[in-house]
Protein backbone atom coordinates (compact mmCIF):
# COMPACT_ATOMS: atom_id res chain seq x y z
CA UNK A 1 0.00 0.00 0.00
CA UNK A 2 1.36 3.46 -0.74
CA UNK A 3 1.32 5.87 1.73
CA UNK A 4 1.78 9.72 1.84
CA UNK A 5 5.16 10.96 3.04
CA UNK A 6 3.69 12.19 6.72
CA UNK A 7 1.14 9.05 6.88
CA UNK A 8 2.17 7.73 10.15
CA UNK A 9 0.25 4.56 10.26
CA UNK A 10 -1.89 2.13 8.10
CA UNK A 11 -5.47 1.15 9.38
CA UNK A 12 -5.53 -2.38 9.92
CA UNK A 13 -6.57 -4.72 12.88
CA UNK A 14 -10.09 -3.21 12.58
CA UNK A 15 -13.44 -5.27 11.67
CA UNK A 16 -15.20 -4.93 8.59
CA UNK A 17 -18.23 -2.99 8.13
CA UNK A 18 -21.04 -4.46 10.29
CA UNK A 19 -23.80 -4.21 7.28
CA UNK A 20 -25.12 -5.03 4.91
CA UNK A 21 -26.61 -7.94 6.38
CA UNK A 22 -29.87 -10.01 6.68
CA UNK A 23 -30.91 -9.59 9.98
CA UNK A 24 -33.55 -12.49 9.67
CA UNK A 25 -30.77 -14.78 8.02
CA UNK A 26 -28.67 -14.21 11.11
CA UNK A 27 -30.93 -14.70 13.76
CA UNK A 28 -31.92 -18.55 14.34
CA UNK A 29 -33.77 -18.05 17.37
CA UNK A 30 -35.85 -15.96 15.54
CA UNK A 31 -36.22 -18.27 12.47
CA UNK A 32 -37.11 -21.38 14.94
CA UNK A 33 -39.51 -19.53 16.75
CA UNK A 34 -41.26 -18.65 13.68
CA UNK A 35 -41.84 -21.71 12.73
CA UNK A 36 -42.15 -23.19 16.40
CA UNK A 37 -45.05 -20.65 16.84
CA UNK A 38 -47.59 -20.67 13.95
CA UNK A 39 -45.85 -17.71 11.59
CA UNK A 40 -43.74 -19.79 8.91
CA UNK A 41 -46.21 -18.76 6.16
CA UNK A 42 -44.64 -15.14 6.62
CA UNK A 43 -40.96 -16.26 6.25
CA UNK A 44 -40.51 -15.07 2.71
CA UNK A 45 -41.71 -11.78 4.26
CA UNK A 46 -39.75 -11.86 6.91
CA UNK A 47 -36.72 -12.32 4.90
CA UNK A 48 -37.32 -9.31 2.89
CA UNK A 49 -37.74 -7.31 5.39
CA UNK A 50 -34.92 -8.71 7.76
CA UNK A 51 -32.26 -7.85 4.43
CA UNK A 52 -34.20 -4.07 4.40
CA UNK A 53 -33.64 -3.75 8.17
CA UNK A 54 -29.86 -5.22 7.66
CA UNK A 55 -29.20 -2.61 4.93
CA UNK A 56 -30.96 0.24 4.10
CA UNK A 57 -32.68 1.12 7.13
CA UNK A 58 -29.62 0.45 8.71
CA UNK A 59 -27.65 3.13 7.02
CA UNK A 60 -30.91 5.41 7.24
CA UNK A 61 -30.89 5.18 10.97
CA UNK A 62 -27.79 7.09 11.63
CA UNK A 63 -28.91 10.42 10.14
CA UNK A 64 -32.54 9.77 11.36
CA UNK A 65 -31.32 9.50 15.20
CA UNK A 66 -28.49 12.36 15.08
CA UNK A 67 -30.77 15.11 13.72
CA UNK A 68 -33.41 14.90 16.12
CA UNK A 69 -36.88 16.75 15.66
CA UNK A 70 -37.52 20.14 16.10
CA UNK A 71 -40.95 21.84 16.62
CA UNK A 72 -42.13 24.25 14.38
CA UNK A 73 -45.23 25.94 16.40
CA UNK A 74 -45.57 29.08 14.10
CA UNK A 75 -45.62 29.12 10.14
CA UNK A 76 -43.52 32.26 8.68
CA UNK A 77 -46.95 34.30 8.90
CA UNK A 78 -47.22 33.82 12.64
CA UNK A 79 -50.59 31.72 12.22
CA UNK A 80 -49.94 28.94 14.96
CA UNK A 81 -49.56 25.19 13.28
CA UNK A 82 -47.74 22.85 15.86
CA UNK A 83 -45.83 20.35 13.36
CA UNK A 84 -42.84 18.08 14.37
CA UNK A 85 -40.18 18.71 11.77
CA UNK A 86 -37.87 15.32 10.92
CA UNK A 87 -34.97 14.16 8.58
CA UNK A 88 -36.12 12.79 5.21
CA UNK A 89 -34.53 9.39 6.45
CA UNK A 90 -37.13 9.09 9.44
CA UNK A 91 -39.93 9.47 7.12
CA UNK A 92 -38.20 6.98 4.82
CA UNK A 93 -37.88 4.49 7.77
CA UNK A 94 -41.14 4.86 8.70
CA UNK A 95 -42.69 4.31 5.19
CA UNK A 96 -40.26 1.19 5.02
CA UNK A 97 -41.93 -0.11 8.32
CA UNK A 98 -45.53 0.66 7.52
CA UNK A 99 -45.61 -0.71 3.95
CA UNK A 100 -43.82 -4.03 5.41
CA UNK A 101 -46.95 -4.39 8.72
CA UNK A 102 -44.59 -3.64 11.00
CA UNK A 103 -47.32 -1.50 13.01
CA UNK A 104 -50.63 -2.96 10.76
CA UNK A 105 -49.97 -6.52 9.70
CA UNK A 106 -51.53 -8.34 12.09
CA UNK A 107 -55.21 -6.30 11.75
CA UNK A 108 -54.77 -6.04 7.87
CA UNK A 109 -53.70 -10.26 7.28
CA UNK A 110 -55.97 -11.20 10.38
CA UNK A 111 -55.15 -15.37 10.26
CA UNK A 112 -53.68 -17.84 12.53
CA UNK A 113 -50.20 -16.14 13.36
CA UNK A 114 -50.37 -12.69 12.18
CA UNK A 115 -49.75 -11.06 15.61
CA UNK A 116 -46.24 -13.50 15.54
CA UNK A 117 -45.07 -12.19 11.90
CA UNK A 118 -45.46 -8.90 12.98
CA UNK A 119 -43.98 -9.28 16.36
CA UNK A 120 -40.62 -11.05 14.48
CA UNK A 121 -41.67 -7.47 12.41
CA UNK A 122 -41.09 -5.26 15.14
CA UNK A 123 -37.95 -7.44 16.73
CA UNK A 124 -36.43 -6.86 13.21
CA UNK A 125 -37.37 -2.99 12.87
CA UNK A 126 -36.15 -2.31 16.33
CA UNK A 127 -32.72 -3.42 16.15
CA UNK A 128 -31.42 -0.68 13.71
CA UNK A 129 -34.13 2.39 14.40
CA UNK A 130 -35.76 1.92 17.91
CA UNK A 131 -37.36 5.65 17.93
CA UNK A 132 -39.23 5.06 14.84
CA UNK A 133 -41.10 1.81 16.89
CA UNK A 134 -42.80 4.06 19.67
CA UNK A 135 -45.55 5.36 16.66
CA UNK A 136 -45.50 2.30 15.02
CA UNK A 137 -46.44 0.32 18.39
CA UNK A 138 -49.25 2.51 19.54
CA UNK A 139 -50.34 2.90 15.64
CA UNK A 140 -50.45 -1.02 15.88
CA UNK A 141 -51.69 -1.15 19.47
CA UNK A 142 -54.81 1.44 19.35
CA UNK A 143 -56.32 -0.76 16.30
CA UNK A 144 -58.38 -2.84 19.05
CA UNK A 145 -59.35 0.18 20.98
CA UNK A 146 -60.61 1.95 17.60
CA UNK A 147 -62.79 -0.83 16.85
CA UNK A 148 -64.77 -0.62 19.75
CA UNK A 149 -66.32 2.69 18.59
CA UNK A 150 -68.07 1.87 15.11
CA UNK A 151 -68.13 5.56 14.12
CA UNK A 152 -64.59 5.12 14.08
CA UNK A 153 -64.24 3.00 11.71
CA UNK A 154 -62.26 4.77 9.04
CA UNK A 155 -59.82 5.72 11.74
CA UNK A 156 -59.67 1.65 12.56
CA UNK A 157 -59.08 0.93 8.91
CA UNK A 158 -56.68 3.52 8.16
CA UNK A 159 -54.24 2.78 11.09
CA UNK A 160 -54.31 -0.65 9.65
CA UNK A 161 -53.65 -0.15 6.08
CA UNK A 162 -49.78 -0.28 4.78
CA UNK A 163 -49.23 3.13 3.61
CA UNK A 164 -47.65 6.16 5.59
CA UNK A 165 -48.27 9.58 4.63
CA UNK A 166 -46.52 11.92 7.01
CA UNK A 167 -48.51 14.88 5.55
CA UNK A 168 -50.08 17.32 8.14
CA UNK A 169 -53.29 17.07 6.75
CA UNK A 170 -57.18 15.79 7.35
CA UNK A 171 -57.78 11.88 7.67
CA UNK A 172 -60.21 12.18 5.06
CA UNK A 173 -56.97 12.86 2.08
CA UNK A 174 -54.89 10.57 3.62
CA UNK A 175 -54.67 6.60 2.77
CA UNK A 176 -53.63 5.46 5.96
CA UNK A 177 -52.54 7.61 9.43
CA UNK A 178 -50.33 6.80 12.39
CA UNK A 179 -51.37 7.44 16.33
CA UNK A 180 -49.74 8.56 19.40
CA UNK A 181 -51.34 8.83 22.95
CA UNK A 182 -51.54 11.25 26.00
CA UNK A 183 -51.93 9.90 29.25
CA UNK A 184 -49.60 10.74 31.91
CA UNK A 185 -49.74 14.42 33.43
CA UNK A 186 -47.58 16.24 35.47
CA UNK A 187 -49.46 15.61 38.97
CA UNK A 188 -49.86 11.96 38.25
CA UNK A 189 -47.98 10.12 36.49
CA UNK A 190 -48.43 6.39 36.10
CA UNK A 191 -51.20 6.99 38.79
CA UNK A 192 -53.90 8.00 35.63
CA UNK A 193 -56.79 8.13 38.10
CA UNK A 194 -55.43 11.48 39.19
CA UNK A 195 -56.01 13.34 36.20
CA UNK A 196 -57.59 16.09 35.54
CA UNK A 197 -57.98 17.11 32.28
CA UNK A 198 -61.90 17.42 31.80
CA UNK A 199 -63.58 16.44 29.19
CA UNK A 200 -67.07 18.20 28.51
CA UNK A 201 -69.91 16.61 26.65
CA UNK A 202 -70.70 18.23 23.35
CA UNK A 203 -74.47 18.16 21.99
CA UNK A 204 -73.95 15.05 19.89
CA UNK A 205 -73.55 11.95 21.89
CA UNK A 206 -70.01 10.65 22.27
CA UNK A 207 -68.53 13.98 21.16
CA UNK A 208 -66.97 16.13 23.67
CA UNK A 209 -64.58 19.33 24.31
CA UNK A 210 -61.40 18.50 26.29
CA UNK A 211 -59.23 21.25 28.48
CA UNK A 212 -56.42 20.40 30.40
CA UNK A 213 -52.96 19.03 29.85
CA UNK A 214 -50.48 16.07 29.03
CA UNK A 215 -47.16 16.04 30.62
CA UNK A 216 -46.17 13.20 28.25
CA UNK A 217 -48.12 13.66 24.52
CA UNK A 218 -46.38 10.68 22.24
CA UNK A 219 -45.14 10.60 18.71
CA UNK A 220 -47.33 14.24 18.89
CA UNK A 221 -46.85 14.44 14.72
CA UNK A 222 -49.73 11.59 14.75
CA UNK A 223 -52.52 12.00 13.25
CA UNK A 224 -54.88 11.22 16.28
CA UNK A 225 -54.13 10.28 19.71
CA UNK A 226 -55.86 8.42 23.01
CA UNK A 227 -56.50 10.54 26.04
CA UNK A 228 -57.77 9.75 29.31
CA UNK A 229 -59.89 12.56 30.69
CA UNK A 230 -62.40 13.03 33.24
CA UNK A 231 -65.68 12.82 32.16
CA UNK A 232 -68.85 13.51 34.16
CA UNK A 233 -69.21 9.56 34.82
CA UNK A 234 -65.70 9.30 35.63
CA UNK A 235 -61.99 8.40 33.48
CA UNK A 236 -62.74 8.31 29.94
CA UNK A 237 -60.94 6.96 27.01
CA UNK A 238 -61.03 9.43 23.84
CA UNK A 239 -59.49 9.87 20.52
CA UNK A 240 -58.23 13.19 19.87
CA UNK A 241 -57.73 13.70 16.26
CA UNK A 242 -55.26 16.87 15.10
CA UNK A 243 -58.23 18.02 12.65
CA UNK A 244 -61.46 18.11 13.33
CA UNK A 245 -63.97 16.58 11.38
CA UNK A 246 -65.19 19.91 10.06
CA UNK A 247 -61.33 20.13 8.34
CA UNK A 248 -60.30 22.96 10.95
CA UNK A 249 -56.79 22.42 12.79
CA UNK A 250 -58.02 20.63 16.35
CA UNK A 251 -57.59 23.25 19.55
CA UNK A 252 -54.61 21.97 21.26
CA UNK A 253 -51.19 23.44 21.38
CA UNK A 254 -47.64 21.85 21.61
CA UNK A 255 -45.94 23.10 24.41
CA UNK A 256 -42.59 21.91 23.55
CA UNK A 257 -40.79 18.67 23.17
CA UNK A 258 -38.93 16.42 25.48
CA UNK A 259 -35.09 16.59 25.56
CA UNK A 260 -34.62 12.60 25.81
CA UNK A 261 -31.65 10.69 27.37
CA UNK A 262 -32.25 8.73 23.85
CA UNK A 263 -34.71 7.96 21.25
CA UNK A 264 -33.22 10.81 19.58
CA UNK A 265 -35.10 10.30 16.27
CA UNK A 266 -38.81 10.13 17.77
CA UNK A 267 -40.45 13.11 19.24
CA UNK A 268 -42.19 13.21 22.80
CA UNK A 269 -44.03 16.65 24.11
CA UNK A 270 -46.18 18.43 26.30
CA UNK A 271 -49.39 19.38 25.22
CA UNK A 272 -52.20 21.73 26.41
CA UNK A 273 -55.79 21.09 25.25
CA UNK A 274 -57.66 24.43 24.88
CA UNK A 275 -61.05 22.76 24.17
CA UNK A 276 -60.18 20.28 21.86
CA UNK A 277 -63.02 17.93 19.78
CA UNK A 278 -62.60 14.65 20.74
CA UNK A 279 -64.65 11.19 20.10
CA UNK A 280 -65.16 8.99 22.88
CA UNK A 281 -64.43 5.41 23.26
CA UNK A 282 -66.17 3.06 25.40
CA UNK A 283 -68.29 4.44 28.60
CA UNK A 284 -67.42 7.48 30.93
CA UNK A 285 -65.56 5.70 34.04
CA UNK A 286 -64.54 2.90 32.13
CA UNK A 287 -60.89 4.33 30.12
CA UNK A 288 -58.41 2.61 32.19
CA UNK A 289 -60.55 -0.89 31.00
CA UNK A 290 -61.35 0.36 27.33
CA UNK A 291 -57.22 0.95 27.14
CA UNK A 292 -56.38 -1.94 29.12
CA UNK A 293 -55.86 -3.91 25.39
CA UNK A 294 -53.70 -1.45 23.85
CA UNK A 295 -51.59 -2.13 27.21
CA UNK A 296 -51.16 -5.40 26.72
CA UNK A 297 -50.01 -4.88 22.71
CA UNK A 298 -47.40 -2.21 23.94
CA UNK A 299 -46.02 -4.09 26.94
CA UNK A 300 -45.55 -6.90 24.58
CA UNK A 301 -43.19 -4.83 22.45
CA UNK A 302 -41.48 -3.19 24.94
CA UNK A 303 -40.15 -6.86 25.87
CA UNK A 304 -39.59 -7.33 21.79
CA UNK A 305 -37.68 -3.95 22.04
CA UNK A 306 -35.30 -5.13 24.87
CA UNK A 307 -34.91 -8.21 22.76
CA UNK A 308 -33.74 -6.44 19.96
CA UNK A 309 -31.39 -3.83 21.58
CA UNK A 310 -29.82 -7.19 23.41
CA UNK A 311 -30.04 -8.81 19.72
CA UNK A 312 -28.37 -5.94 18.01
CA UNK A 313 -25.55 -5.43 20.98
CA UNK A 314 -24.47 -8.84 20.77
CA UNK A 315 -24.53 -8.98 17.03
CA UNK A 316 -22.10 -6.12 16.90
CA UNK A 317 -19.58 -7.62 19.99
CA UNK A 318 -19.61 -10.83 17.96
CA UNK A 319 -18.63 -9.19 14.90
CA UNK A 320 -15.84 -7.55 16.84
CA UNK A 321 -14.71 -9.95 18.48
CA UNK A 322 -14.35 -12.01 15.68
CA UNK A 323 -12.17 -9.53 13.79
CA UNK A 324 -9.98 -8.04 16.51
CA UNK A 325 -6.91 -9.37 17.40
CA UNK A 326 -5.56 -8.90 20.98
CA UNK A 327 -2.30 -10.21 22.78
CA UNK A 328 -1.93 -12.71 19.39
CA UNK A 329 -4.94 -13.75 18.49
CA UNK A 330 -8.53 -12.92 17.76
CA UNK A 331 -10.60 -11.58 21.34
CA UNK A 332 -13.10 -14.41 20.27
CA UNK A 333 -10.42 -16.89 21.28
CA UNK A 334 -9.95 -15.61 24.74
CA UNK A 335 -11.88 -17.92 27.15
CA UNK A 336 -13.03 -15.01 29.32
CA UNK A 337 -14.44 -13.46 25.90
CA UNK A 338 -15.85 -16.40 24.93
CA UNK A 339 -17.21 -16.85 28.55
CA UNK A 340 -19.00 -13.08 28.14
CA UNK A 341 -20.23 -13.55 24.80
CA UNK A 342 -21.69 -17.10 25.20
CA UNK A 343 -23.58 -15.77 28.52
CA UNK A 344 -24.89 -12.42 26.61
CA UNK A 345 -26.32 -14.76 23.51
CA UNK A 346 -27.78 -17.28 26.38
CA UNK A 347 -29.63 -14.21 27.73
CA UNK A 348 -30.58 -12.47 24.17
CA UNK A 349 -31.96 -16.13 23.04
CA UNK A 350 -34.23 -16.67 26.16
CA UNK A 351 -35.44 -13.11 25.89
CA UNK A 352 -36.84 -13.99 22.26
CA UNK A 353 -37.80 -17.13 22.83
CA UNK A 354 -40.08 -15.81 25.16
CA UNK A 355 -40.96 -13.01 23.69
CA UNK A 356 -42.33 -14.59 20.94
CA UNK A 357 -43.73 -17.10 23.35
CA UNK A 358 -46.07 -14.47 24.61
CA UNK A 359 -47.10 -13.17 21.08
CA UNK A 360 -48.38 -16.61 20.06
CA UNK A 361 -50.35 -16.23 23.65
CA UNK A 362 -51.50 -12.80 22.35
CA UNK A 363 -52.47 -14.57 18.85
CA UNK A 364 -54.73 -17.13 20.47
CA UNK A 365 -56.23 -15.31 22.65
CA UNK A 366 -59.37 -14.06 20.88
CA UNK A 367 -60.43 -18.08 20.92
CA UNK A 368 -58.39 -19.60 23.55
CA UNK A 369 -59.31 -18.25 27.62
CA UNK A 370 -55.69 -19.90 29.05
CA UNK A 371 -53.97 -17.63 25.97
CA UNK A 372 -55.42 -15.02 27.12
CA UNK A 373 -55.02 -15.03 30.41
CA UNK A 374 -51.45 -16.13 29.96
CA UNK A 375 -50.86 -13.13 27.82
CA UNK A 376 -52.21 -10.80 29.68
CA UNK A 377 -50.07 -11.80 32.89
CA UNK A 378 -47.03 -13.01 30.87
CA UNK A 379 -46.66 -9.27 29.61
CA UNK A 380 -46.18 -7.45 32.79
CA UNK A 381 -43.54 -10.29 34.18
CA UNK A 382 -41.70 -10.56 30.78
CA UNK A 383 -41.85 -6.66 30.41
CA UNK A 384 -40.22 -6.36 33.61
CA UNK A 385 -37.24 -8.99 33.37
CA UNK A 386 -36.59 -8.59 29.90
CA UNK A 387 -36.60 -4.70 30.22
CA UNK A 388 -34.19 -4.98 33.04
CA UNK A 389 -31.85 -7.27 31.56
CA UNK A 390 -31.21 -4.62 28.49
CA UNK A 391 -28.91 -1.81 30.25
CA UNK A 392 -26.68 -3.88 32.05
CA UNK A 393 -26.70 -6.58 28.83
CA UNK A 394 -25.73 -3.34 26.01
CA UNK A 395 -23.00 -1.54 28.31
CA UNK A 396 -21.36 -5.47 28.95
CA UNK A 397 -21.37 -5.85 24.53
CA UNK A 398 -20.06 -2.40 24.96
CA UNK A 399 -17.35 -3.06 26.80
CA UNK A 400 -16.40 -6.23 24.73
CA UNK A 401 -15.27 -3.24 21.73
CA UNK A 402 -13.55 -1.64 24.33
CA UNK A 403 -13.42 2.74 23.52
CA UNK A 404 -14.72 1.63 20.30
CA UNK A 405 -17.71 0.69 21.53
CA UNK A 406 -18.75 4.46 23.37
CA UNK A 407 -18.26 6.23 20.12
CA UNK A 408 -21.54 6.98 18.15
CA UNK A 409 -20.58 5.35 14.73
CA UNK A 410 -20.57 1.99 16.77
CA UNK A 411 -24.36 2.23 17.01
CA UNK A 412 -23.68 0.98 20.73
CA UNK A 413 -24.50 4.49 22.63
CA UNK A 414 -26.99 5.18 20.59
CA UNK A 415 -28.63 1.49 21.90
CA UNK A 416 -27.09 2.25 25.40
CA UNK A 417 -29.16 5.68 25.72
CA UNK A 418 -32.29 3.57 24.27
CA UNK A 419 -31.95 0.62 26.73
CA UNK A 420 -33.84 2.19 29.37
CA UNK A 421 -36.64 3.62 27.72
CA UNK A 422 -38.78 0.38 27.86
CA UNK A 423 -38.40 -0.04 31.43
CA UNK A 424 -40.20 3.18 31.67
CA UNK A 425 -42.58 3.47 29.00
CA UNK A 426 -45.98 1.74 29.44
CA UNK A 427 -45.55 1.22 33.16
CA UNK A 428 -42.63 1.41 35.27
CA UNK A 429 -41.13 -1.89 37.25
CA UNK A 430 -43.10 -1.10 40.33
CA UNK A 431 -45.93 -0.94 38.66
CA UNK A 432 -45.89 -4.58 36.64
CA UNK A 433 -44.76 -5.86 40.01
CA UNK A 434 -47.64 -4.76 41.51
CA UNK A 435 -49.77 -5.41 38.06
CA UNK A 436 -48.83 -9.47 38.48
CA UNK A 437 -49.75 -9.10 42.17
CA UNK A 438 -53.34 -7.96 41.17
CA UNK A 439 -53.71 -10.29 38.56
CA UNK A 440 -52.23 -13.53 40.97
CA UNK A 441 -55.38 -12.17 43.37
CA UNK A 442 -57.82 -11.75 41.55
CA UNK A 443 -57.79 -13.42 38.61
CA UNK A 444 -57.45 -17.45 39.45
CA UNK A 445 -57.20 -17.91 35.40
CA UNK A 446 -53.74 -16.17 35.71
CA UNK A 447 -52.47 -18.36 38.15
CA UNK A 448 -53.43 -21.44 36.38
CA UNK A 449 -51.91 -20.20 32.66
CA UNK A 450 -48.64 -19.66 34.98
CA UNK A 451 -49.15 -23.10 36.27
CA UNK A 452 -49.50 -24.67 33.06
CA UNK A 453 -46.85 -23.38 31.35
CA UNK A 454 -44.12 -23.98 34.30
CA UNK A 455 -45.33 -28.05 34.37
CA UNK A 456 -43.87 -28.74 31.13
CA UNK A 457 -40.95 -27.43 32.08
CA UNK A 458 -41.05 -29.36 35.54
CA UNK A 459 -41.43 -32.63 33.62
CA UNK A 460 -38.41 -32.41 31.96
CA UNK A 461 -35.88 -30.44 34.21
CA UNK A 462 -35.14 -30.89 37.93
CA UNK A 463 -34.21 -27.58 38.78
CA UNK A 464 -37.84 -25.97 37.01
CA UNK A 465 -39.50 -28.75 38.87
CA UNK A 466 -37.99 -27.39 41.78
CA UNK A 467 -38.58 -23.79 40.94
CA UNK A 468 -42.56 -24.38 40.28
CA UNK A 469 -43.05 -26.58 43.72
CA UNK A 470 -41.30 -22.84 45.04
CA UNK A 471 -43.80 -20.95 43.63
CA UNK A 472 -46.92 -23.22 44.14
CA UNK A 473 -48.32 -21.30 47.60
CA UNK A 474 -48.24 -17.94 45.76
CA UNK A 475 -49.79 -19.79 42.25
CA UNK A 476 -52.31 -21.20 43.96
CA UNK A 477 -53.22 -18.24 46.31
CA UNK A 478 -52.13 -19.38 49.54
CA UNK A 479 -49.00 -17.36 50.54
CA UNK A 480 -48.95 -14.47 48.21
CA UNK A 481 -46.34 -11.91 49.41
CA UNK A 482 -46.74 -8.57 50.75
CA UNK A 483 -45.87 -5.64 48.12
CA UNK A 484 -42.94 -4.92 49.20
CA UNK A 485 -41.43 -8.42 48.01
CA UNK A 486 -43.44 -8.03 44.78
CA UNK A 487 -39.70 -7.84 42.52
CA UNK A 488 -38.30 -10.96 44.07
CA UNK A 489 -41.75 -12.71 42.98
CA UNK A 490 -41.53 -11.81 39.35
CA UNK A 491 -38.02 -12.01 38.92
CA UNK A 492 -38.55 -15.80 40.01
CA UNK A 493 -41.62 -16.57 37.66
CA UNK A 494 -39.25 -14.59 34.89
CA UNK A 495 -36.69 -16.99 34.83
CA UNK A 496 -38.73 -19.98 35.16
CA UNK A 497 -40.78 -18.60 32.24
CA UNK A 498 -37.97 -18.36 30.39
CA UNK A 499 -36.15 -21.91 31.00
CA UNK A 500 -39.43 -23.19 30.24
CA UNK A 501 -39.94 -21.40 26.78
CA UNK A 502 -36.35 -22.35 26.14
CA UNK A 503 -37.28 -26.19 26.69
CA UNK A 504 -40.02 -26.42 24.92
CA UNK A 505 -38.04 -24.76 21.62
CA UNK A 506 -35.66 -27.22 22.19
CA UNK A 507 -33.17 -25.00 22.34
CA UNK A 508 -29.20 -26.01 22.59
CA UNK A 509 -29.10 -23.42 25.30
CA UNK A 510 -31.52 -24.38 27.67
CA UNK A 511 -29.73 -27.11 29.78
CA UNK A 512 -27.04 -24.23 30.45
CA UNK A 513 -30.26 -21.93 31.27
CA UNK A 514 -31.20 -23.50 34.04
CA UNK A 515 -28.20 -24.55 35.09
CA UNK A 516 -26.84 -20.85 35.62
CA UNK A 517 -30.05 -18.96 36.04
CA UNK A 518 -32.11 -21.32 38.12
CA UNK A 519 -29.26 -22.99 40.74
CA UNK A 520 -27.93 -20.67 43.37
CA UNK A 521 -24.24 -18.89 42.94
CA UNK A 522 -25.04 -17.26 40.23
CA UNK A 523 -22.63 -14.48 39.25
CA UNK A 524 -24.10 -10.51 39.41
CA UNK A 525 -22.35 -9.92 36.20
CA UNK A 526 -22.50 -11.39 32.79
CA UNK A 527 -19.35 -13.64 32.01
CA UNK A 528 -19.55 -16.20 34.78
CA UNK A 529 -20.58 -19.18 33.53
CA UNK A 530 -19.18 -22.28 35.12
CA UNK A 531 -16.36 -23.94 33.71
CA UNK A 532 -16.77 -25.77 31.25
CA UNK A 533 -20.81 -24.72 30.66
CA UNK A 534 -19.94 -21.86 27.74
CA UNK A 535 -20.19 -23.24 24.14
CA UNK A 536 -18.77 -21.72 21.25
CA UNK A 537 -21.26 -22.91 19.48
CA UNK A 538 -24.09 -20.43 20.96
CA UNK A 539 -21.91 -17.67 19.50
CA UNK A 540 -22.22 -19.14 16.26
CA UNK A 541 -25.69 -19.98 16.91
CA UNK A 542 -26.27 -15.84 17.85
CA UNK A 543 -24.08 -15.06 14.58
CA UNK A 544 -23.10 -16.96 12.22
CA UNK A 545 -19.57 -16.66 11.01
Amino acid sequence: MTTTPFATHQVNNQPPEFAPRSLFADDRALRDAIARDGADEWRPHLERYGALAGDAIYAQSFDAHRDRPRLRTHDRHGRRIDVVEFHPNYHAIMRSAIEHGVAGLSWSQPRPGAHVARAALSYLHHQVEPGSSCPLTMTHAAVPVLAREPALSHWRDKAAAPHYDPRNVPIDDKPGVTLGMGMTEKQGGSDVRANTTVATPLATEGEYELVGHKWFFSAPMSDGFLVLAQAPGGLGCFLLPRWRPDGSRNAFTLMRLKDKLGDWSNASSEVEFTGAWARRIGDEGRGVATVLEMVMLTRLDCMLGSSAQMRMALAQAIHHARHRQAFGKPLLAHALMRNVLADLALEAEAAIVLSMRVARAVDAAPHDAGAAAFARVATAIGKYWICKRSPVFVNEAQECLGGAGYVEESMLPRIYRQAPLNSIWEGSGNIQCLDVLRALAREPASATALVDELAFAAGIHPLCAKALAALRPVLDGSQLPEEGQARVLVERLALALQAAALLRADSPMAEAYCLSRLADGRGATFGTLAAGLADAAWIERALPA
